[in-house]
């Protein structure tokens, strides 16, 4: 075990948030809160974490799963009662717990590192991260001596005027030392207002006997900010909108209106990419450069290459190779790779499929579980009727085919290269290389019939 554990508490309700989903795993920019926190201690340095459970354990210790021991608080008798449920997982531990809230999840890795080595720096037993702010109701206030030490922090429901005067905050997270940590815990008693063990009892017991108890302040106090209710997650979710639009502008990505952008943090955008508005990205969606995207589209978990120019369109789970032309309209779902230089025109869908170098989708087709070759002209209105109510088949067509507007594909089905097919046909056989495919019935012209249709 290293010298530094993340201790994050993460078993409380969130009753203000009104959710069966347990408070922690309300996403922000399309992260569980959670997650960000434990991402933030990683880069902090602590490779080791404990997640106190509480309220939707199964689900919290689910979503930890690989990264994290947990450790049960069964009843919320508060945070200090929360962290010593964590002494059987730190047995024999020597170094410092850092003590994170599992609802904060702007974190910055960097600042909590910084926070940790000033910790160290300062031989304190403990030390707690502090912000100052103007409007300081709600938050437990630091107390500090003539020498600046932190000798107590004060809840607000049990402060004095004058305590309630300073600005200076607790944020809730701390570096403790231990196995000093537990010893002290195990002292504390619930005699305060709420009726519950705090974890800020420790300090000031510390102070008591002798021992050094620092504080630092943060000049970050967006990045402290907990999260109780839906109205406090979305001023989150736009501070770190802002976060993720603004690294992005900074690597060379044009991003024409942020405010109606939304691009999740473990989204990537090469140089000179030019997002437009009301553009979502988000999961695994990797973006080249010199592209142009939007406006309105939604990709998820999408891969595309370099100088794309991609408008109203929804991507998922699906490539995109370079120089791509689609919109607007599009749907491109699960499993589909889009070849270089291929077109795609209005109000189309691929599905499962496989198209090739050069083709083009004019417009208003369904391509779905195919194989579709290079240089190939899918005209207007082309159907690859994949599912026969039972099951799906595969379409291939080879390269260079010209496919007729109005055609029916009816797999399984294998178009030659070099082949065309006729308008309005429905094909349901093997067509040879070379080969016209035409099926369709004959055409019958009934002369006078309109006349006489007309005069009954």
């Amino acid at each position: 075990m290293s010298s530094l554990v993340a201790v994050i508490l993460a078993a409380g309700k969130g009753t203000r948030m009104r959710s069966k989903l347990p408070k922690v795993l309300h996403k922000v920019g399309g992260k569980a809160m959670l997650q960000h926190v434990i991402d933030a201690s990683t880069a902090a340095g602590a490779d080791d974490k404990v997640v106190i459970i509480g309220h939707g354990a199964e689900l919290v210790e689910e979503m930890v799963a690989g990264q994290a021991k947990t450790a049960l608080q069964a009843e919320q008798l508060g945070t200090g009662h929360a962290v010593l449920q964590t002494k059987e997982a730190l047995s024999g531990f020597t170094g410092t717990a850092m003590i994170l809230c599992g609802d904060t999840p702007l974190l910055d890795g960097e600042e909590l590192k910084k926070f940790y080595e000033a910790h160290k720096a300062s031989s304190a037993s403990a030390t707690v991260m502090t912000a100052i702010m103007d409007n300081p109701t709600g938050y437990g206030r630091i107390i500090r001596d003539n020498n600046g030490d932190v000798c107590g922090i004060v809840e607000q429901k049990d402060a004095t005027e004058e305590q309630k005067a300073v600005k200076e905050i607790n944020t809730g997270i701390y570096c403790i030392e231990c196995p000093l940590m537990f010893e002290v815990l195990e002292t504390i008693t619930p005699n305060n207002a709420q009726g519950e063990y705090y974890l800020t009892d420790i300090l000031d017991k510390l102070y008591s006997a002798g021992k050094k108890v620092g504080g630092v302040v943060t000049a970050d106090s967006d990045m402290v900010m907990g999260i109780n209710s839906r109205k406090q997650l979305s001023v989150a979710e736009s501070v770190m909108r802002t976060r993720i639009l603004d690294k992005l502008m900074d690597s060379g990505v044009t991003i024409m209106d942020p405010a109606s952008t939304f691009i999740e943090a473990s989204v990537k955008i090469g140089q000179d990419t030019i997002i437009y508005p009301y553009t979502w990205l988000e999961g695994n969606t990797e973006i080249g450069e010199d592209c142009e995207v939007g406006p309105n589209c939604r990709f998820t978990n999408v891969k595309m290459g370099n100088a794309c120019k991609i408008q109203f369109t929804y991507a998922h789970d699906c490539e995109v190779k370079n120089n791509v032309t689609a919109g607007p309209y599009i749907h491109l779902r699960p499993d589909t790779v889009i070849s270089d230089n291929v077109k795609i025109g209005n109000f189309v869908e691929v599905k499962n499929s496989n198209v090739g170098v050069g083709t083009k989708l004019p417009h208003l087709t369904y391509i779905g579980d195919s194989d579709i070759g290079s240089g190939v002209n899918m005209g207007c209105g082309c159907i690859t009727v994949n599912y026969d109510g039972k099951k799906k088949h595969r379409t291939v067509v080879g390269d260079n085919a010209f496919v007729g507007c109005n055609t029916n594909l009816v797999a399984p089905v294998t178009v030659e290269a070099n082949t065309y097919i006729g308008a309005g046909s429905t094909i349901t056989k093997d067509v040879p290389e070379n080969a016209l495919g035409i099926g369709r019935a004959k055409q019958k012209n009934i002369e006078g019939w309109a006349e006489n249709y007309r005069n009954k």
